[in-house]
């Protein structure tokens, strides 16, 4: 054994990378607010300087939890996470009123989320201890789920659509923790049960179908996302938790038949919503159709706003108005929902570009940590929260660029909202605890019962709980028991 260890490759923790990749990272978002303040002198007071601070102070804090949690993490996922949160502080500390204070209950809800992060990072030491949570987080995202619904604690319609709970003075979005809970229990489902998946169905032409009876799983996530777009109304969350399972199972399985299914299953729910529910209805014609002029007038699901966010991102150019010259206050929820085409009126296509390349960078360092532990729970854990984040980001900018119907899906990071600021934190501190273990040593210490061991960038892969049980991502032909070909999946 000693000498196994010893025969590994030197790890470096990386962590001083990280600091000065953090340096500048907080240069981006201050000087954010350094920009608002010159062309707004209005924005120079106490606030200011506040927010400055204390984002320096949350940032440090997480950077030295992973010194002593989490040596190993990715260095490049918390100075993304903490640019994009800067930037996102200062446009809506730019777009407050006199009478708003938006900015404020913004910076609130980034210590809020900066100290789950750090308490997640601190006692969670390995992400493979969430296995054991598996039904009970099922549990957790149902109760979640339906708390909207529930009489006195929702705070009913929202914008169109039912997702708010009342806590005090604030409203929370339960749905944004469940799409973390969801995650949780599709990875240890599927890590676990995949083998009853991969039973062979029918064969057309390459592709292998599954068993009608073996698609309950697919058939229930559907369900789900139906009951969410009926009840709750709303479009973004329905399709970003079908299409988070979709992949799951896609990764865990290795077979295109089940996105092919995923897919007919959405364009038939897409269809019979735009011909059953109105709200579903107006989306779709004001995406269509948005320079209608009866579309553009109408008071409840008009375009009015996706046209606006156009005519601002068309004003901003190549290079912008710069910050604080441009006029996005004129498109509505210009902080949050059209966030991205305050920054394209403001930015310009390069600053915008750029911003997306970090989103960009954000997801496949999430995906490469994912892919580099070597049990399938992580696995397939890491490549659902990447996804979760990428779908955001492809729904909403897709929506203000009217390339899909627009959803009330939020950015990461960047729009204002506590529920899911505090989300996505949760999504990058478990993303970093996930590639410390791809990244690190392997931990030859005794196992605890029910825990799997904890392997590195070095270590064997991962001992199946039963032989039949092929690696994940091996694609079948017949029984898991009798396949003898494998290949590759990239998510």
């Amino acid at each position: 054994m000693s000498s196994a260890v010893a025969a590994q490759p030197v790890v470096k923790p990386r962590r001083n990378i990280e600091l000065v990749l953090l340096v500048l990272a907080l240069l981006v978002g201050i000087g954010a607010s350094v920009m608002v303040g010159i062309n707004n002198p209005d924005s120079f007071n106490k606030d200011f300087w506040f927010q400055s601070i204390l984002l320096v102070v949350a940032s440090l804090a997480v950077h030295m939890t992973l010194r002593f949690r989490a040596k190993y993490a990715d260095p490049f996922i918390l100075p993304i996470v903490v640019a994009l949160n800067g930037l996102g502080l200062a446009m809506i500390h730019r777009l407050d009123g006199p009478k708003s204070d938006v900015g404020n209950t913004q910076l609130r809800w980034t210590l809020i989320a900066v100290v789950c992060t750090i308490v997640l990072i601190w006692f969670l030491k390995d992400h493979r201890r969430l296995r054991r949570f598996t039904y009970i987080s099922l549990a957790a995202s149902a109760v979640l789920l339906v708390l909207p619904l529930v009489p006195g604690l929702s705070a009913g319609e929202i914008n169109g659509a039912n997702l708010w709970i009342k806590l005090g003075p604030f409203t929370f979005q339960p749905g944004e923790i469940a799409k973390i809970t969801l995650a949780i229990f599709f990875a240890g489902y599927l890590s676990v049960n995949r083998d009853l998946i991969l039973l062979a169905g029918r064969k057309v032409g390459k592709l292998q179908f599954p068993r009608f009876r073996d698609m309950g799983p697919m058939l229930a996530a559907w369900a789900v996302s139906i009951g969410i777009l009926v009840l709750q109304r709303d479009m973004g969350t329905s399709f970003m938790f079908f299409s988070l399972f979709m992949v799951m199972i896609y990764v865990a399985t290795g077979r295109v038949s089940w996105v092919i299914i995923g897919l007919v299953l959405i364009a038939v729910a897409g269809v019979v919503a735009a011909q059953l529910f109105s709200h579903v209805k107006y989306r779709m014609e004001s995406w269509s159709n948005a320079f209608d002029p009866e579309i553009y007038n109408r008071d409840l699901g008009g375009s009015y706003q996706i046209v606006q966010g156009l005519f601002g991102m068309a004003d901003g150019g190549v290079f912008g108005t710069g910050l604080g010259q441009g006029q996005p206050n004129r498109v509505p929820f210009s902080n949050s929902d059209m966030i991205i085409a305050s920054f394209g009126e403001e930015l310009g296509l390069i600053g915008l570009s750029a911003m997306l390349l970090l989103y960009l960078l954000l997801i496949t360092r999430g995906f490469r940590a994912a892919l580099g532990t070597r049990d399938s729970f992580g696995k397939l854990l890491g490549v659902g929260l990447s996804f979760v984040m990428a779908v955001q980001c492809f729904v909403v900018i897709g929506g203000v660029t009217r390339l899909i119907p627009l959803t009330g899906l939020t950015t990461p990071f960047l729009a204002a909202g506590g529920s899911s600021l505090l989300a996505n934190w949760i999504v990058a501190g478990l993303l970093l605890m996930i590639s410390n273990v791809a990244r690190g040593p392997v931990d030859t210490s005794p196992l605890r019962d029910g825990e799997a061991p904890v392997t590195g960038p070095s270590a064997t892969a991962e001992v199946p709980s039963r032989p039949t049980t092929p690696a994940l991502g091996t694609a079948q032909s017949g029984t898991p028991s009798t396949a003898q070909s494998s290949q590759e999946v990239h998510p």
